[in-house]
């Protein structure tokens, strides 16, 4: 059997500073046959000395298009808008299976080329679970932000996050540098929908850390929205996993002027899809500024919605979320055997024949 390859790429996004791939965790590929290829990169939280020392083979930023067609090219977030042909398997979070914006240009790059997607929002064991996600450090960090706005706000001073976002060094410095935010005895309400998912968790954790009062819904919650207990609560955290059609948790025409909801952390964030229970915003905001109006016809709500919200407490997100991966890449030689990785190509055949045959219709 050849060798497989798996190729760690520099990111296309100037702001993603997490990686999929330890040193440690290329050590341990190695040492079980799996050669590792690692693109350097002066974004990545683990700096290119530490993979070269863990016996990794380095290479130039960018050039996984010129890798053997055989290798596994690993990442995180969006691939470059060329080449057009995409011919080698690649792992990654691509927002593509739930027909988001441009989702059949991406898939016709792989078919194109003879390629594969192995979305790693897909993988999931046979009782329907995701065996890897950021879920909980989201979470964290987007109940932060939202933490950070609000106090701002309620003293009237011009918002912290909005001149512009930096990693934090630790989760301990962005406590830190909450309570310094803080008003003595200020504290908000909050609700956390998706409360017992991964995100939900870490939103929960950061938010009871700071004394806020937190409403924790579920499922059961979301059946039938209540939605003035939702514009009742200072924030709202949304956590939710949506996969079908459901009614908004709040559109434009629910905001009221008199409203007590202030702020509103999307960490879901998945605006271009159909599913969107958030309908208040038409793409993600940036780390530049994270924080805008939402739409509404009345009143003032600030929306958060950064899509990669982990990468701005790096360290505990990689080390989390590599540890999770790395048995699965151990286990990509026999992928036709792990039912996480059948499952996730499942899923990618599906999504290329609901484009085949919604183009024939």
């Amino acid at each position: 059997m050849k060798k497989l390859t798996i190729w760690l790429r520099d990111e296309a996004r100037m702001t993603e500073r997490r990686t999929p791939l330890l040193p440690e965790g290329a050590k341990e590929l190695m040492a079980a046959g799996i050669d590792v290829v690692v693109e350097k990169s002066d974004k990545r939280i683990f700096k290119n000395a530490l993979y070269e020392n863990a016996g990794c083979t380095m290479a130039e930023p960018g050039v996984w298009e010129q890798a053997p067609t055989d290798a596994v090219i690993l990442g995180l977030k969006e691939l470059p808008a060329a080449p057009r042909a995409l011919e080698h398997t690649h792992i990654y979070f691509a927002h593509a299976f739930k027909k988001q914006s441009g989702w059949q240009s991406l898939l016709t790059r792989f078919m194109r080329g003879g390629g594969s997607l192995l979305d790693i929002e897909y993988m999931k064991g046979d009782d329907g679970r995701r065996v890897a996600a950021f879920g909980f450090w989201a979470g964290y960090m987007g109940a932060a932000l939202a933490l950070l706005q609000w106090h701002d706000q309620k003293v009237g001073r011009p918002s912290y996050i909005n001149e512009g976002l930096m990693p934090h060094e630790s989760a301990k410095a962005l406590d830190h540098l909450i309570s310094s935010r803080a008003m003595a005895g200020e504290k908000p309400t909050a609700l956390v929908i998706g409360a017992g998912g991964r995100s939900g968790s870490g939103a929960i954790k950061i938010l009871e850390r700071h004394g806020v009062e937190v409403t924790k819904w579920g499922r059961a919650e979301t059946k039938d929205v209540d939605r003035e207990a939702i514009l009742g609560h200072d924030l709202l955290i949304n956590c939710a996993y949506v996969t079908g059609h459901i009614p908004p948790f709040l559109a434009p025409h629910h905001i009221k002027a008199d409203s007590r909801l202030k702020v509103i952390s999307d960490v879901s964030c998945d605006p271009f899809s159909d599913y969107n229970p958030l309908p208040l915003y038409s793409a993600p905001t940036c780390w530049k500024t994270p924080a805008i109006a939402a739409k509404s016809h009345e009143g003032r709500v600030d929306l958060i919605a950064v899509d990669n919200l982990p990468s701005l407490l790096p360290t505990e997100a990689s080390i989390e979320f590599a540890t999770m991966m790395l048995p699965y890449l151990k286990s990509l030689r026999d992928r036709a055997q792990d039912p996480v990785w059948v499952n996730c190509n499942a899923s990618y055949q599906h999504a290329c024949d609901t484009m085949t045959k919604s183009e024939v219709a």
